[in-house]
C-alpha cells in the first residue's frame, strides 16, 4: 500500500527532492503516507493540526509541497490553508473526503490507491537525501523548519531500540500516543516496524477513556505520550478501578512529569516509567 501511495505521487508530478505534506492523526494511512513519500525520494513535511491555519500556510510555503494528505476530519482546516498558500491537490485520508476547497480539488486518497501501480522503485539514492521536514514550537522565536534525512532516522532508531531508551522488540505491541507531526511521533513510526513489532494507532481520540480501551484491548505493552494524555488515563482508571496487565513500560516526554505520576505508574499499576527528553532537532530523542 505505500508502494502504491509512491506511485499515486508520481502520477501528481511528485519528483524526489519535492516535499509532500501530511495534516493528519496517528492512523495507518499515515504510516503508509510516510513510506510512500520517503521512500521515493521526497520529503514528507509534518504539519501540526493544533497550529492556525495562518501558521500553517507559512510553512507550506516554505517547504513548497503541492500535495497535501490530510485526515478527512481536518478538511475544513486544509480548505482554509489553501486559499493562503499553493496547494494544488489534496488527498483525504481516514474518513469522508466530499467537498473542494479554495481551488484545490479534494479526492479520495483510498480511491486513487486502488487505481495506482505496487512497482514504484524506492531507494537508489544518497542516504544523507532528505526525508522527513518537521517545524519545532517556537519556543525560542518563530518556528524553525528542522530537515531530517534518512541517514538521520536511521541512526536515530538504532538509538531508540537500545535497552536503556525504548528497547522495543518483535514481541512488543507498540502505541504511539504521541502524534506522528510531534517530531516523528518520537521515531517510534520507525522504530517499531524495524524490529516487527505490531503498531498501534490511536487516531484523534485522545481521552482517558479512549487510550485506556486500546491499551486493554490490544494488549498494549509499550506506549508514549506527553503529561497530559498519562493525566486522564489515571483519573480514568482510578474512576474505574480498572489495571493494565500488559503495559509494560511508558515513554513520558513533552514537558516534565510529576513525580507522583511516575509514582503510580510503577508502583500502584507496575508499570516501568521512562522520562524523556529531546528536541525537534535532534530527530527527537536525546
Amino acid at each position: 500500500r505505500a508502494l502504491r501511495v509512491s506511485g499515486v505521487l508520481a502520477g501528481l508530478g511528485v519528483a524526489a527532492g519535492q516535499r509532500v505534506a501530511t495534516l493528519a492523526w496517528n492512523s495507518q494511512a499515515h504510516v503508509e503516507a510516510w513510506f510512500g513519500i520517503m521512500g521515493m525520494g521526497a520529503t514528507c513535511h509534518t504539519l501540526n493540526p493544533r497550529l492556525t491555519a495562518d501558521q500553517t500556510a507559512a510553512m507550506l510555503r516554505q517547504s513548497e509541497a503541492q500535495v497535501l494528505i490530510v485526515s478527512a476530519d481536518l478538511l475544513p482546516l486544509a480548505r482554509e490553508i489553501a486559499g493562503m498558500a499553493p496547494l494544488p491537490h489534496i488527498l483525504a485520508i481516514d474518513g469522508d473526503a466530499a467537498g473542494a476547497g479554495n481551488g484545490a480539488a479534494v479526492r479520495p486518497l483510498e480511491a486513487l490507491l486502488a487505481e495506482a501501480t505496487p512497482d514504484a522503485a524506492w531507494g537508489d539514492f544518497d542516504e544523507n537525501t532528505a526525508s522527513g521536514l518537521c517545524f519545532t514550537s517556537g519556543t525560542t522565536g518563530q518556528p524553525k523548519g528542522v530537515t531530517y534525512t534518512h541517514r538521520s532516522s536511521y541512526l536515530h532508531t538504532l538509538r531508540l531500540l537500545q535497552a536503556d531508551v525504548m528497547g522495543m522488540t518483535a514481541q512488543d505491541t507498540v502505541m504511539p500516543v504521541v502524534p506522528m507531526f510531534h517530531a516523528n511521533a518520537w521515531g517510534i513510526a520507525f522504530a517499531a516496524p524495524a524490529v516487527g513489532a505490531k503498531i498501534v494507532m490511536p487516531g484523534a481520540n485522545m481521552d482517558g477513556q479512549s487510550i485506556y480501551e486500546l491499551l486493554d484491548k490490544e494488549k498494549v505493552s509499550v506506549t508514549a505520550a506527553v503529561p497530559t494524555v498519562w493525566l486522564m488515563l489515571l483519573q480514568h482508571l482510578e474512576k474505574t478501578n480498572a489495571a493494565l496487565p500488559a503495559l509494560n513500560r511508558v515513554v513520558i516526554g513533552g514537558s516534565a512529569a510529576p513525580r507522583s505520576m511516575i509514582e503510580v505508574f510503577e508502583e500502584k499499576y507496575d508499570v516501568k516509567v521512562f522520562h524523556a527528553w529531546g528536541m525537534t532537532e535532534m530527530s527527537p530523542m536525546g
